[in-house]
């Protein structure tokens, strides 16, 4: 008896099972990445939020052709090269309010950053004048303390934490407070519809801020305020709880030139056991509003 295999329909099928030819799929789709992800990986140092903020403005070329599309597709014949360009930070003068061998106390303009963001930060930061011991936002001016070796650096920040230093704020507010001075005891949390802002809840850390009316107008107020806490965010999110949000608050209120908002004064000891209070004149723009 004669005994015969099926006959294929498709004679290019059976040529590939034979192993005659390789299979058209293996020459006809090259491999395909992401460019954020392959540069990523290639580079290390850096995260992928990093990759694809240089990749959008304009450090990546392909095969010399700049491409600003973090998701476009690289082929493994082609060539992608990451050129961050090294420009030198020019670092403005600040006014300094004290200095020694230990610590440097400077009046923090409003727009300087406090820490840099990510590893490439081409601004200057308050880590470029010293090492950092506390934070004020970025719209933030005023009295701010950097220390000049780890030892103070840790000692100072130790107050902070254990609440032993005192700080005292000032404030241009919109609108009137129901009473010309009190206590805030408010909780604060993070608002998770809207991850980089905070809010007041009784889920919340303890949050205390004491304030006292200086002057008023029409439109505004002029508060002291003495926050007992450290809260991001503290003073900016109490006050808009209240009804009167801070000056020039875009995230907590409505913009305005600045955010009306200065550290005015810090009393903490300095290494040598010495208590000092530092102080940060009032900007003149704050009382330009009265």
């Amino acid at each position: 008896m004669i005994i015969t295999g099926k006959k294929f329909s498709k004679p290019g099928l059976s040529r590939v099972i034979n192993g005659d030819v390789k299979p058209l799929e293996a020459t006809e789709k090259p491999a395909k990445t992401r460019l954020d992800r392959f540069l990523t990986e290639k580079h290390q140092s850096y995260n992928r939020s990093t990759i694809q903020r240089f990749i959008r403005q304009g450090y990546v070329t392909v095969d010399g052709e700049t491409i600003t599309k973090p998701n476009y597709l690289l082929l493994e014949s082609q060539t992608a090269v990451l050129s961050v360009p090294e420009a030198e930070k020019v670092l403005p003068e600040l006014p300094v309010i004290y200095e020694d061998e230990n610590i440097k106390v400077i009046n923090k303009p409003a727009g300087l950053l406090s820490m840099a963001k990510g590893e490439y930060c081409p601004e200057p930061t308050l880590e470029d004048y010293g090492l950092l011991v506390h934070r004020l936002d970025r719209a933030t001016s005023g009295v701010v303390i950097l220390a000049k070796n780890i030892k103070t650096q840790s000692f100072l920040r130790k107050q902070f934490q254990q609440r032993t230093c005192h700080k005292t704020y000032y404030a241009v507010v919109v609108g009137h407070p129901k009473y010309p001075e009190a206590n805030i005891d408010l909780p604060i949390t993070r608002n998770l519809n809207r991850p980089t802002t905070f809010m007041v809840s009784p889920s919340g850390k303890p949050a205390q801020t004491y304030y006292k009316v200086i002057k008023q107008s029409d439109n505004y107020a002029l508060l002291e305020l003495k926050p007992t806490t450290g809260r991001t965010h503290q003073l900016r999110v109490h006050l808009a709880y209240l009804g009167t949000p801070i000056l020039g608050d875009e995230v907590y209120g409505e913009k305005s030139s600045r955010l009306f908002l200065h550290a005015y004064q810090l009393e903490i000891t300095i290494p040598g056991g010495e208590r000092r209070i530092f102080t940060a004149k009032l900007p003149k723009e704050f009382n330009d509003v009265f």
